[in-house]
């Protein structure tokens, strides 16, 4: 490139750095940060549980045993009678980790809720 091509492409570039501001590119980017705001809580948790929908038991099996669940509308949880562990459901979503689920059967072999 000649002298002159550089010095013309370099007045550009100062040009465009003095014209590309912080406060200008916030008001070009905050429109959007409102807008992705409202779609999500924002740290807001609404005190709406949200049902669990039955029909997903169809396709929900147990990750140890690979067999059917059975739903617990009453603790809101997915039960493993072979295994006597219960998974929990928060918001309507079972949480499937075999780490958060709790023991229901007692050394009798009798159901009963325990804390973990």
């Amino acid at each position: 490139m000649s002298q002159n091509a550089l010095r013309i492409l370099a007045t550009e570039i100062c040009s465009f750095k003095k014209t590309l501001s912080v406060g200008s590119v916030l008001r070009i980017v905050r429109p959007f940060l409102n807008y992705n705001r409202n779609f999500c809580d924002a740290g807001v948790k609404n005190n709406v549980e949200q049902p669990f929908d039955v029909s997903l038991l169809e396709f929900l099996v147990c990750p140890l045993s690979k067999k059917p669940l059975r739903y617990e509308e009453a603790t809101n949880e997915l039960i493993n009678e072979e295994l006597g562990i219960a998974y929990p459901i928060k918001d309507g979503i079972p949480n499937m980790i075999p780490q958060d689920a709790r023991l229901i059967k007692k050394a009798g072999g009798t159901e009963e809720p325990t804390q973990s």
